[in-house]
């Protein structure tokens, strides 16, 4: 993982080539098909749009398609799940999913108007209130109904500040008291400024590609994707029936948890959106790790801690860790993929064989759910079979996911695996001209020329 912070010596182009590479580096592969790039606002973070064509052009992989994808911060993890359906459908073999944004060229009013772009400009953003007032709505409405304590918010933050401070690459590695928390400066009351995640500037990256070539080409063990979930809500918070409820994660988490065929008691580790304190607490209720009104109660009894019932943010997550928006979601990937491997060091939870990662934008108005799980070794290497498709990786330099599961795409069709070693992205290209060739597919599915 590059490390995350005030990066002032690197542009948004630089911080994401170097994730990248890294990512191919360790996935063991020479070239790639596509690309997907989760980035909220670099028009004005930076003055830069069109970044699918630039990064493509700047990581050298040209004529290589490289999308962007925007879903405010949920832009990574959308983008991820993307690259899952790319490769889940037989379209591309080698995927490459970046996030990157670069927040710290512009000062804080520059910041706070890009971040606002995410909330309801008509209804919200027109009159005054920008997001650290918005989720304080929603704390002091928790608060309120179920009794949730300023002790309890602050808690979440001296947890992830702890595990962050494990974490080599985090942007914030002190640690926190309660008291430091509450007394720090007051930004929208309840929340003060330790409440509230960094401005950040950093990238993550991983590659995607079909389950059986992960097994061939794995130098560390496979971790599949077993479930991806993706939910909307009303993006004005005051049209929700209920601000304490996050529904687009219980319905992304629902949608993920049935195709993994799991439930909430099966997880050994998440990854969640904690831009502010509260939305920790929110969001571990609606994933069902806690009881409805309950999220305060489980993290001040330490459940979510390394070593509790159900670790959260390992990394230290957006708190400790950083928020560079259009990162955080591939960030979230690439650390249950280290948790799962048992390459977390000090941070590392005891026997995590499956994890969940949870990304979301605005006040919750779109949100992304994955589960990953790690398989069993067979035969030296780890592989197994999937309805959608696994990853392998580690940190946010690593990881490539396999898709479809048994080698075959959508149509049933076999699929010929891309080349890892001694193939560049060019034969990449002609290999994809004679699977066409030897498998029928529709001719709306061929290219016209």
């Amino acid at each position: 993982m590059i490390k995350w912070g005030e990066i002032w010596e690197k542009s948004l182009r630089d911080l994401y080539v170097e994730a990248a590479l890294k990512a191919i580096d360790d996935a063991g592969v020479d070239g790639i098909d596509a690309m997907y790039v989760g980035c909220m606002s670099s028009g004005l973070f930076v003055g830069q749009e069109h970044i699918g064509a630039l990064l493509a052009d700047y990581l050298g992989v040209t004529p290589v398609p490289g999308t962007r994808v925007e879903s405010a911060c949920a832009s990574g993890g959308l983008a991820f799940r993307c690259g899952i359906m790319d490769v889940a459908s037989g379209m591309n073999d080698i995927v490459l999913v970046g996030g990157v944004e670069k927040m710290t060229d512009v000062d804080g009013a520059g910041a706070t108007f890009a971040l606002a772009t995410a909330a309801d400009q008509e209804y919200e953003v027109y009159n005054g209130v920008t997001f650290p007032g918005l989720y304080a709505l929603m704390a002091r409405a928790h608060m309120e109904r179920y009794g949730t304590t300023r002790k309890q918010l602050s808690m979440v933050s001296v947890k992830n500040h702890e595990n962050g401070s494990k974490n080599p690459n985090a942007q914030y590695r002190m640690t926190l008291t309660t008291d430091q928390v509450e007394n720090s400066v007051m930004v929208a009351d309840p929340l003060t400024i330790l409440d509230c995640s960094p401005i950040t500037d950093g990238a993550a990256a991983v590659i995607i590609c079909p389950l059986d070539k992960a097994a061939a080409i794995a130098r560390k063990p496979v971790v599949k994707v077993s479930g991806s979930g993706h939910a909307t809500d009303a993006i004005a918070l005051h049209q929700r029936k209920d601000i304490t409820w996050l529904g687009a994660v219980e319905k992304a988490a629902r949608e993920a948890y049935a195709m993994a065929g799991v439930k909430p008691d099966d997880i050994d580790v998440a990854e969640v959106h904690d831009c502010f304190s509260i939305a920790e607490i929110l969001t571990i209720e609606a994933l069902g790790f806690a009881e409805k009104g309950r999220g305060g109660a489980v993290t001040e009894a330490g459940e979510t801690a390394i070593g509790g019932r159900i670790p959260v943010n390992t990394s230290g997550g957006l708190k400790s860790k950083g928020h560079p928006v259009g990162a955080t979601g591939v960030a979230q990937i690439v650390e249950v993929v280290e948790q799962l491997r048992g390459e977390s060091g000090d941070r590392q939870v005891e026997n995590a064989r499956r994890g969940l990662t949870q990304n979301m934008g605005g006040t919750g108005a779109s949100s992304v759910v994955h589960i990953l799980e790690v398989q069993g070794l067979r035969g030296g290497v780890l592989s197994a079979a999937s309805r959608l498709s696994g990853v392998r990786g580690q940190g946010l330099r690593y990881g490539s996911t396999s898709g479809q599961g048994q080698g075959r795409d959508l149509h049933g069709h076999t699929r010929r695996a891309v080349g890892a070693r001694g193939r560049s992205a060019l034969p990449h290209r002609r290999h994809r001209a004679r699977r066409r060739r030897q498998d029928p597919v529709p001719d709306s599915r061929l290219p016209r020329r």
